[in-house]
């Protein structure tokens, strides 16, 4: 009998899986080459189930890979495959695929092997920021992508496991700024965050609650000294437009070195919170803690509580210097 042929999907997934590095690098370079090839075909587009199993064979061959600087170079490797497909739907349901593998392998992976899972996260969703960035930020792309995170990582039927969503809470802000920080407006970061207003005001996971005010609200405010230093280096820097080329380099450099940071509207904000906050359908537990999450938006938005947090931050750095200083005295001692 002739031997039953296999779609090409399943043959990369069962190479990308193997137990040998050099099948699996192989078969990851020709999946790249493959993608490319077949998004030029408009009529051949890949469906979910064709991605599932290459994400499957993906998901494996990370789970193979030792040594963290490998793990690294991989991770990487798997994450801008995202930028093979040339069409945004496809984009996004790469990414779909990736959050429907990792809901179901994420409770077996094991304690040894979860940094690196951690890491492929981190890495996928800087891309697809990357992604949407290369699309110059379009509202229709950001809507699709904020739709879909709800819709998988969010809503109480997406059974997304706890660890999974604390992680992408963790991430979202820190990787949003490092790809966008320089280009997106306080709207457009107001857009980003929205998901996660909507679900702090309906949730009735607490856990999820506590995450989302500590990794998004609490975020937001604790960087904002930081962001009204950016927002004023920014009017310095083209106040110094007409100056001499080198005060503008070293203006340059000098942002380079800061911490990325969003702006935001911290009224608009508060006035958003306020807006889901006031609902009937928002639990009292919920309604109680994010009114005082507007009350610290508001401070800040009439320029109250910037001084002591800036102070705050200021002596936080002062401590670290400390810190720093006496770990390398006490390493001089022991040397």
């Amino acid at each position: 009998p002739r031997p039953r042929f296999k779609p090409p999907t399943v043959q990369f997934a069962q190479r990308l899986a193997s137990n040998e590095r050099p099948i699996r690098s192989k078969a990851l370079k020709k999946l790249r080459k493959y993608i490319n090839a077949r998004s030029q075909r408009a009529s051949d587009g890949f469906t979910g189930d064709e991605l599932l199993k290459l994400w499957k064979g993906l998901f494996y061959c990370l789970w193979m890979q030792d040594k963290p600087l490998l793990q690294e170079e991989l991770s990487k490797q798997i994450s801008t495959l995202i930028h093979s497909f040339n069409d945004t739907d496809k984009q996004l349901l790469y990414l779909e695929s990736f959050l429907l593998t990792f809901k179901r392998e994420w409770t077996g992976i094991d304690r040894l092997r979860m940094d690196k899972f951690f890491q492929l996260v981190r890495f996928v969703f800087r891309q697809t920021f990357e992604a949407l960035k290369r699309k110059n930020w379009e509202s229709s792309a950001v809507s699709k992508f904020l739709e879909m995170l709800t819709a998988q990582l969010l809503q109480s039927s997406s059974e997304a496991p706890c660890g999974l969503q604390l992680h992408i809470l963790d991430l979202y802000l820190t990787e949003l700024a490092t790809v966008g920080s320089a280009e997106l407006t306080a709207d457009q970061n107001l857009t980003f965050i929205d998901p996660f207003c909507k679900t702090a005001a309906k949730t009735k996971n607490q856990t999820l609650f506590s995450a989302i005010c500590r990794s998004i609200f609490s975020t937001i405010i604790d960087q904002a000294p930081f962001a009204i230093e950016d927002l004023m280096k920014e009017v310095k820097a083209a106040e110094a437009s007409e100056e001499d080329e080198t005060q503008i380099k070293g203006t340059n450099f000098a942002s380079m070195t800061c911490l990325c940071v969003l702006q935001f509207d911290y009224a608009a904000l508060a006035d958003k919170l306020f807006e889901l906050a006031r609902r009937n359908s928002t639990p009292g537990q919920n309604r109680q803690r994010l009114y005082k999450v507007i009350k610290v938006l508001r401070d800040l938005s009439e320029g109250r509580n910037l001084l002591s947090s800036h102070l705050h931050c200021q002596t936080w750095q002062l401590f670290l210097i400390f810190s720093l200083c006496s770990l390398l005295s006490l390493w001089n001692s022991y040397s």
